[in-house]
């Protein structure tokens, strides 16, 4: 899943911090996380990077092109503004279920007891305290378990601590309000059935998230689509595809079409939102703006 909520503090923004950003060296193909937003009668470039919301902190790096954007930035855009309280704090209500409706009740008696066992002797925790949590939620706690380390990060929380320094203003395309109102449009009917898959399957998606990870740090964009779409869209069908992406896409370039001609920034957001036809690279060029590869080692 695609959430992550993370808080470091930020004292206050000086635009006099954005410094001009040179011309930075493109890269030979299209395989890259980092791209120039320009052309359409911006007078600055602005900064696209694909991120990835959890892995082993020891294979976390930033290129020094990706510094030289991001110091450059009068701002920085994540998903949601991840110094406001309010959606870090305001995961914990938006995780639970409504109407007094548990884990019990979405499984036979078969089922709950593998999804039991599993957390229990995989996972080393109980159900109890987790009775109300939305499947899809739950399912993000299987993602520490397919990591080959214990010393985790998101590549967002280390481009925070830079952010800190720069004391730049830190904003989002929506709030964790907006992210759960796309992510509850799959019934719960549907995330128990995939919780249960996760489970019953997960040494496969062990290898499937492995090979998207590989795929992420050897940045090959090209290929990322399909990788993402066998990995974290396989029990999803095309509606929910259009609910948790396309549409939220749509929505960031409808607010970029604002943003951009004000002030030159900094976007960093999950890679997956990055590729396709209705990914934010091809979404900006159907505006006319010039999506540029950057290099990224």
């Amino acid at each position: 899943m695609k959430y992550s909520f993370l808080l470091i503090p930020v004292f206050f923004f000086q635009f006099c911090n954005a410094q001009p950003v040179k011309k930075l060296p493109s890269n030979t193909d299209d395989n890259t996380l980092l791209w120039e937003i320009s052309g359409n009668g911006l007078t600055k470039p602005s900064y696209l990077f694909g991120t990835f919301h959890l892995m082993c902190r020891e294979n976390i790096h930033f290129s020094d092109n990706l510094k030289e954007a991001l110091h450059g930035a009068s701002e920085v855009y994540f998903e949601m503004d991840l110094d406001d309280a309010s959606n870090t704090l305001g995961a914990v209500f938006f995780m639970n279920m409504k109407d007094g409706k548990t884990l019990k009740d979405l499984y036979n008696d078969n089922e709950y007891a593998r999804i039991t066992t599993f957390f229990k002797d995989s996972l080393r925790t109980g159900l109890a305290m987790f009775q109300r949590m939305k499947p899809g939620f739950l399912a993000a706690m299987l993602y520490p378990k397919m990591m080959p380390c214990k010393n985790m990060s998101g590549v967002e929380q280390e481009l925070l601590a830079i952010v800190a320094k720069d004391k730049k203003e830190i904003k989002g395309f929506e709030t964790i309000a907006n992210q759960s109102a796309a992510f509850d449009s799959i019934p719960l009917s549907q995330q128990a059935s995939e919780l249960l898959k996760s489970i019953d399957s997960f040494h496969s998606y062990q290898k499937n998230f492995d090979q998207l990870i590989k795929g992420y740090l050897s940045q090959q964009i090209t290929s990322f689509d399909t990788l993402f779409t066998d990995t974290l869209k396989g029990g999803f069908d095309a509606r929910f595809e259009e609910l948790l992406l396309n549409r939220r896409n749509r929505n960031w370039v409808d607010q970029l079409k604002k943003i951009l001609p004000e002030k030159n920034i900094f976007i960093a957001v999950g890679a997956g939102h990055l590729v396709g036809e209705q990914g934010l690279i091809a979404l900006l060029r159907k505006q006319g703006y010039t999506l540029r590869p950057i290099l990224n080692k």
